[in-house]
């Protein structure tokens, strides 16, 4: 059985056990701002943030009704970076100017744990942690450079290494391709009025997302994920 297949049967069991379970299955979705970290002590400051979006499915599973729940989900969500040389606005024969721009796209599945706080009959506020694992499955990388000759652009789609997250000794393995896998976890923050839901949500990648790399010593390459999104439970409380 393949890893992609061993994925998808893992997310589409969790969604099963959230129905069976009798839990509210809902729809959700928002707007990403990703970045990849850059530097030993995780930051990003080398580095520019990337507008993308986030849509799929939830599960509550109420574990104490109105106070605590698991919410699994499934969602199809983009990542990336994107990073500048030069100023575009001032360019020389010696100061060119490029844009380089990597937008991954996963299918993500996030198993959060949800604190609620009853603010009135049909209002909670809530706060959820949790893992994510995720499976690459499109993306672009695209690039700007302009000289005094000119501008000229490209774009290729994203090559993704399914040997990874082991190294096999495959010289081929670098930069240019990217790990099929990646996981984290979760924090977030949000409101549900009636079957309405509002959050913001923090997501910390702990692996490196290039493939063949696998010294864990620093906390460069990994994705970051700020969120807001917006969703519907569908299902009495």
């Amino acid at each position: 059985m393949t890893k992609k297949t061993i994925f998808l049967s893992f997310a589409a069991m969790t969604l099963s056990f959230a129905a069976m379970a009798q839990a509210r299955v809902g729809i959700k979705g928002g707007w990403n701002l990703a970045n990849i970290t850059t530097s030993n002590d995780g930051s990003t400051k080398d580095a520019k943030s990337l507008s993308g979006f986030n849509v799929g499915v939830i599960a509550d599973l109420p574990l104490v009704p109105r106070i605590l729940s698991f919410q699994p989900g499934v969602f199809y969500t983009t990542k990336g970076t994107k990073s500048e040389v030069g100023d575009k606005n001032n360019v020389t024969v010696t100061n060119p100017y490029a844009k380089y721009t990597q937008n991954p796209s996963y299918i993500e599945v996030p198993l959060n744990f949800v604190a609620k706080l009853p603010v009135g009959e049909h209002a909670s506020l809530f706060a959820g942690v949790g893992p994510y694992f995720a499976f690459g499955v499109a993306g672009k990388n695209k690039y700007e450079a302009t000289t005094v000759a000119g501008t000229t652009t490209g774009s290729s789609s994203i090559k993704w290494d399914d040997d990874t997250p082991f190294n096999n000794g495959d010289l081929n393995q670098g930069r240019d391709k990217w790990k099929r896998f990646d996981w984290g976890g979760n924090v977030q923050v949000g409101a549900e009025i009636s079957n309405f839901l509002i959050s913001a949500q923090y997501g910390i990648g702990f692996a490196k997302v290039y493939s063949g790399e696998i010294n864990s010593t620093d906390n460069k390459d990994k994705n970051r994920v700020f969120s807001v999104s917006v969703g519907y439970l569908f299902g009495g409380k």
